[in-house]
């Protein structure tokens, strides 16, 4: 218990470090900016008005429906046309409209969900329990390490990885509970927070190297590939202490990012190219934590605080912006007028 209790102030102590890191970058930025109003005022009057020092963010995407959930969202999964959400205690599956079609109980701190071969996957600190739909337990099998404490996972072709944000390792096991290996990064995993991301698509694992500031890739077996990013808060890098925070995928490959801190969800090629800014910190809802993302055929669903929400691409806003320049044939660019 003293060690259940100790971890959780961990958590809640780096999640105030990131907060107030991206604090100081923003009073920092302020104050840049009114250094520069001050000193070069000519640059900031255009025909007797006052002008932005950049145009804000136009999204390509609006928000075209929500639903509540009856608690903070602690994990969140799409399968098929389900959602499956993660409220205190509780596992929440809901159809691809928000009504609540089924509920079971859970236990306390669940970190992630993930879903294959028709079984729920649950991830707890130190052990990874599985489910059928329905919410029939089947069975479970703890963390492989007695200092491990798991932070996020994926399934892909009958494998399950798991990342160690204690062991600063990612855990790969069968998805019947057998351990294959461990997996390092070449340079080292640096965790400040519990921030560690990871996904697999097209036979490739993707995950955030938080500390590092920077997405790594690697082949079904562990072997290291490449990686992309570099700390900044500018479009396309990423801020903060310890960003990115959720890693996910498109249907054509391509990378989806999630950051907290001043969160935004951005989109990279499958070799890390920064593609464009798909939703900003106001569109999203605000705070400082990540929001969860998903992909589901040509929509964007993301789940923050008590609120899950689909996006859609709108074509009227999207001709305003990058990434209607984009030349990849994906299907969340198959459009809608809002």
């Amino acid at each position: 218990m003293e060690d259940n209790i100790q971890k959780i102030r961990r958590r809640k102590f780096f999640q105030l470090c990131g907060s107030l890191v991206a604090g100081g970058s923003i009073a920092g930025l302020s104050a840049f900016l009114l250094h520069k109003r001050w000193s070069y005022p000519e640059e900031l009057r255009r025909n007797n008005s006052v002008r932005p020092e950049r145009d804000a963010f136009l999204s390509p995407y609006k928000r075209a429906s929500s639903f509540k959930t009856p608690g903070v969202i602690e994990a969140f999964e799409l399968t098929e046309n389900r959602i499956i959400a993660a409220v205190s205690n509780q596992i929440l599956i809901y159809d691809a409209d928000g009504k609540l079609v089924n509920t079971f109980a859970i236990g306390s701190n669940l970190r992630d969900i993930a879903t294959g071969g028709g079984h729920i996957y649950l991830l707890f600190p130190a052990r990874i329990e599985v489910y059928r739909q329905d919410g029939e337990w089947l069975r479970e099998w703890e963390a492989c390490s007695d200092q491990s404490d798991y932070c996020s996972m994926a399934v892909a072709s009958g494998t399950l990885f798991v990342t160690d944000a204690a062991n600063k390792n990612i855990c790969q096991y069968t998805t019947e509970g057998g351990f294959v290996r461990f997996i390092q990064s070449p340079d080292g995993f640096i965790i400040p927070s519990y921030s560690f991301g990871i996904t697999c698509v097209n036979g490739i694992m993707y995950c955030s190297n938080p500390g590092r500031h920077r997405v790594e890739k690697y082949t079904p077996d562990g072997e290291y590939i490449a990686s992309f990013g570099k700390a900044g808060g500018a479009a396309g890098m990423f801020c903060g202490c310890c960003n990115p925070v959720y890693v996910e995928y498109a249907p054509t490959g391509e990378i989806i990012t999630s950051e907290k801190g001043n969160p935004r969800i951005s989109c990279y090629s499958p070799d890390g190219e920064f593609r464009s800014l798909l939703l900003d910190s106001k569109a999203l809802g605000g705070g400082n934590t990540a929001y969860h993302v998903k992909v589901s055929e040509n929509k964007l669903v993301v789940a923050g605080k008590d609120l899950i929400s689909t996006f859609q691409y709108d074509k009227t806003l999207a001709a305003k912006t990058a990434c209607s320049d984009c030349k990849t044939d994906c299907p969340l660019r198959a459009g809608l007028k809002i």
